[in-house]
């Protein structure tokens, strides 16, 4: 039987005045603007964070010896002394979100199938597992590998895992088997978790195949369990899930997660570069709960779904296990909300699109705080939905968007649609940051104005700014997004990355001591902020991110191509184009034919969200002297900065192949609508 959505209730105070309403009470500390409170945050960097840790009565057994050790990023080190564990703050809850009648998920497939976890039941699973993989041997510190798609069996997977101290990795069944063989052949896994398969676009995708090819690339495995996701026994297994979670006995029932190091592994996440493997990103069981309790209460104003006078919260956020997104809609359990998730295609059969399929989910289930990327609200808008027709949407009370920048015109049309039920006042969260630290270095707070294609700020603790060429701070220009202060959540360090050389290159070569991110911002005189888009060559499909390298190898890998280039145009208020430029063996012509193939190549050995665009047949591909692909000076003209502005032609192979993309770009921005005015 479904769980009933809970009737609306008066709106309650915002999460944000009842910490400042404690600050004043508890710190003595009173603050007459949100920026006063956010400059105070990143001053006093120890203070806010162990004030977040103290707000939400979070415990340790053994005492804190220090807050923050702050040296030099990538050196911080947090809470030592603490321990924590994710799974631990997540059963906080599981008695008064109980007593109250509130389901920890809530779930649902294309095909219709509709599953409830009540707490109990989420606490009782997670046991069971937990106990089973310590029956295996897996000890604190080994990794799990899953490949699962969005479903309650992967969140009790991740929980159990979480709660013996291994450390889960997980990619997405839409994934090729080379390119989850990239990131898992990097953290040697003991135990595997995978599913038979996938449903998408009301299509079944066998995944045994893949499956049997991972088994055998990955010799560190010792155990397999798999889950009957399509509902057939092909996928050889040591063991399947559902059998072992349906254990429910004295132990399961007196099971309790273990106690951590507050920086002991949690998950290993996936954050591709331009070049060579993936990068196998570690974060911390107590950095994680911090920052998603910080996040997800104070500025997307989540609150315990059994809290007085509550709204019985019910939070959505559409995602593939693949996007770090997943991992932010499983830390909705911290907040002690419902979690509502669903698998598949957000638009239905593939032949016969309809754009209606989540928000119809929605409106069922009665979720209160609905999020996806901003993609999937621009999808929406051009299919004209007319949402009026869904009155269930009307317990929906905030919307969130990340992934790429949100244009204004979408976010206004989609205001529009709410509007036309009653709710004048729709709050968007639109939050930016990534896999990077698994949180979001701006986003929203409900006691803020909103402007349409801006987040409403920088979020509390994190130190972000706009910095000029000159490494300078800017107002009301766009420049690098920069955190000139460590955050909790920041990576521990990278697999297998000895002495951090690889971390340091990734974040801190162009400013020492100080993390550059990757995107355009604008910082507005009101603290607002704005992403105009990647300021480097890394791909970003809709925020799944994908290192151009590992395109390269499936694109160049079939003989008729020579050399390959891929840039991102990802520009705020403009669709997302991606082109491809490919260099062909003498006397080829890109035909239809070949075109197919190399897009199949992408969806095979990489992931169907990464076909390109456009497949362009170029004369060569820019390159520097020592062989490197000119991607981000190709893609800076793409965008309307001239060649000589960009482009060293000195430094430059091949410099007389700048004419023919110079007059490809000037056709391509004439069809945009001009320059995009980007440094």
């Amino acid at each position: 039987m479904h769980s009933k959505p809970p009737h609306t209730s008066p709106p309650h105070l915002p999460q944000m005045q009842l910490y400042r309403d404690w600050l004043s009470q508890e710190r003595g500390l009173d603050f007459d603007s949100f920026e006063a409170l956010w400059r105070w945050s990143v001053s006093d960097v120890a203070a806010f964070w162990q004030s977040i840790w103290d707000y939400f009565s979070l415990h340790s057994p053994t005492p804190i010896a220090c807050v923050l050790r702050d040296l030099p990023m990538p050196e911080a080190r947090w809470f030592e002394g603490a321990q924590s564990n994710f799974a631990r703050q997540v059963f906080s809850h599981v008695d008064a979100a109980h007593a109250a009648g509130q389901p920890a998920l809530i779930a649902r497939n294309e095909k219709g199938q509709h599953q409830e976890l009540s707490w109990p039941q989420l606490r009782q699973q997670v046991a069971a597992l937990a106990l089973h993989l310590q029956a295996q041997g897996l000890q604190p510190g080994d990794r799990v590998a899953a490949y699962l798609p969005n479903v309650p069996a992967a969140v009790v997977a991740f929980l159990a895992v979480a709660s013996v101290g291994g450390v889960w990795s997980v990619c997405a069944p839409d994934m090729g088997a080379p390119a989850v063989l990239d990131r898992f052949t990097q953290i040697t896994p003991k135990v595997l978790i995978a599913c038979d398969g996938v449903t998408y676009g009301h299509k079944d995708m066998d995944r045994a195949e893949v499956v049997a090819q991972m088994r055998a690339a990955l010799p560190s495995v010792t155990h397999v369990i798999g889950l009957r996701n399509l509902g057939g026994t092909a996928l050889a297994a040591d063991a399947w899930l559902d059998a072992i979670c349906d254990r429910d006995d004295a132990q399961t029932q007196a099971f309790e997660p273990l106690w951590l190091a507050f920086e002991h592994p949690l998950w290993i996440v996936y954050s591709s570069g331009t070049t060579g493997l993936p990068k196998p990103l570690v974060h911390g069981h107590g950095g994680i709960v911090l920052v998603y309790l910080a996040h997800l209460v104070l500025h997307s104003d989540l609150g315990p779904s059994y809290a007085p006078n509550s709204l019985g919260e019910r939070y959505h956020w559409y995602s593939s296990t693949g996007w770090i997104m997943w991992n932010a809609q499983v830390a909705g359990l911290l907040t002690g909300s419902t979690c509502c998730l669903y698998d598949g295609n957000p638009a239905g059969p593939r032949d016969a699109p309809d754009w209606t399929t989540l928000w119809r989910f929605a409106a069922e289930v009665g979720v209160s705080f609905f999020g996806a990327g901003a993609a999937f609200y621009a999808n929406v808008m051009k299919a004209g939905v007319d949402l009026n027709a869904l009155p269930s949407l009307k317990r929906v009370r905030a919307l969130g968007t990340t992934g790429s920048p949100l244009a204004p015109e979408v976010q206004a049309w989609t205001s529009q649609q709410f509007e036309r039920m009653g709710q004048a006042d729709m709050w968007w969260c639109n939050i930016s940051g990534g896999t990077d630290l698994a949180g979001a270095f701006l986003g929203s707070n409900r006691e803020l104005p909103m402007v349409a294609g801006e987040m409403q700020c920088r979020m509390l603790g994190c130190a972000v700014e706009a910095w000029n060429e000159q490494g300078r701070s800017v107002v009301n220009e766009v420049g690098e997004l920069v955190c000139t202060r460590p955050l909790p959540s920041m990576p521990l360090y990278f697999w297998g990355d000895e002495g951090k050389q690889r971390y340091l290159s990734s974040y801190f070569e162009m400013y020492p001591g100080v993390w550059r991110h990757g995107d355009w911002l604008k910082i507005t005189e009101r603290g607002s902020g704005i992403i105009y888009g990647r300021s480097d060559a890394t791909i970003n499909r809709h925020g799944h991110r994908m290192g151009t390298s590992e395109l390269y190898a499936a694109i160049e890998a079939l003989p008729e191509v020579l050399d390959s280039l891929i840039v991102d145009l990802e520009v705020l208020g403009r669709p997302s184009y991606m082109p491809l430029f490919v260099v062909l063996r003498p006397g080829l012509e890109l035909d239809d034919s070949l075109q197919a193939r190399i897009k199949q190549a992408i969806r095979v050995a990489v992931s169907p969200r990464f076909i390109p665009d456009e497949i362009v047949q170029a004369p060569a591909i820019a390159r520097t002297l020592s062989g490197k692909k000119q991607e981000l000076p190709i893609k800076k003209m793409l965008l309307g900065q001239p060649a000589d502005k960009v482009l060293n032609k000195d430094a430059m192979a091949n410099p007389e192949c700048l004419a023919w993309y110079a007059d490809f770009a000037a056709r391509s921005l004439r069809q945009a609508g001009g320059p995009t005015g980007l440094p």
